[in-house]
């Protein structure tokens, strides 16, 4: 499969015709935004008020994705969310408290569920083609990918625009840090690696990407596989599942130009990607890329970007933190991630 097109928003300078995270943005927080462009740019102003925050980064990331692709209408629209929209939700049940459950509009509750960005798209696109949103927590976005990428095996469809959408709302935050997820105390964003606390920094984004089954002179990268494992009992066995991967696809571990973890700052998620640089990965160029979107989780989406411009521009971006690079070419990229260490996924990808 070949990526053809992306469109992401994030906490960082990564929509649009901007240079590849030349300038990161610094924060001194625990919880990152995501920088939205000019809306009116993108979508119809009198649509854009009828709209939530996230349906508009939804939206906007999804038309600039099939702008860079001089695509029209693609031939499948797939979408992965693990919390789907939760400021309608929060306005839906705020409102079923303040109220006493009588009375309720509709409209909040109807633009809550986690199809709505999918849905929005294809209205937009006047689109009556293949539509589908998968929920599957950490493995929400690798779910919208491998579906894309049975349509494209099938021959079912030429092109696929798969994205990943997840906002942070005051509500979520408050609850995800009650369960420790997130730094209690506000960190510098590329410190975080350094902090040797518990917890991440929050984070949230839209990433959305034109896959094709045919190779054009365009394209970022091609996507030579994926592959998911859940709750692994010990980092032995994360080890095992890496070499199983790396050995189905008849590459050795040294044939990898760079990998791409998922490290979060938090010390206990952490562990086994120490143990792997330590391990398997020693010797080969890693870099992290949590410090700069936050931790999500379809925060994968963002690392997946990161990798098909780093093997695109043949560079790897010195914010990233990356270890000493040979100054070889980047031709091929394996990003590990996982989520709460229960989601754990593996993407391969190489030069077209």
């Amino acid at each position: 499969m070949f990526i053809r097109s992306t469109g992401v928003i994030s906490a960082q300078h990564s929509f649009g015709n901007v240079p590849f995270l030349e300038n990161p943005v610094e924060y001194n927080t625990n919880r990152l935004t995501c920088i939205e462009p000019d809306y009116k740019d993108i979508i119809d102003p009198k649509m854009i008020r009828r709209m939530s925050r996230i349906i508009r980064m939804g939206v906007a990331a999804a038309i600039g994705c099939l702008r860079e692709g001089n695509t029209d209408v693609p031939d499948a629209i797939v979408t992965g969310t693990a919390y789907g929209c939760l400021q309608d939700t929060d306005v839906f049940l705020s409102k079923m408290v303040e109220q006493n459950e009588e009375l309720l509009t509709p409209t909040a509750f109807i633009q809550s569920t986690h199809n709505t960005i999918g849905a929005q798209i294809g209205l937009m696109l006047k689109s009556n083609r293949y539509n589908n949103a998968f929920v599957h927590r950490g493995f929400s976005f690798e779910s919208a990918m491998l579906d894309g990428m049975l349509l494209l095996m099938e021959n079912a469809a030429g092109n696929v625009l798969v994205g990943a959408i997840d906002e942070l709302t005051d509500h979520s935050f408050a609850i995800l840090e009650r369960f420790g997820l997130y730094k209690k105390n506000p960190v510098t964003n590329t410190a975080l690696y350094s902090t040797n606390t518990r917890g991440s920094i929050a984070g949230e984004g839209s990433a959305f990407f034109l896959l094709a089954k045919e190779h054009t002179a365009g394209d970022y990268a091609k996507l030579d596989g994926m592959h998911t494992f859940y709750k692994p009992a010990s980092i032995v066995e994360s080890e095992e599942q890496v070499k199983l991967f790396l050995e189905s696809h008849s590459i050795d571990i040294n044939d990898i130009d760079l990998i791409i973890t998922g490290r979060n700052g938090d010390t206990t998620h952490d562990a086994v990607y120490n143990q792997l640089n330590r391990g398997i990965f020693n010797g080969i160029t890693t870099a992290g890329y949590k410090h700069l979107c936050g931790e999500y989780p379809t925060a994968v989406s963002f690392a997946l970007w990161l990798a098909a411009n780093c093997i695109k521009q043949n560079v790897i971006p010195s914010s990233l933190h990356s270890t000493s690079n040979t100054g070889k070419d980047i031709k091929r990229v394996l990003v590990y991630n996982h989520y709460q260490d229960i989601h754990h996924s593996l993407l391969l990808l190489s030069a077209c």
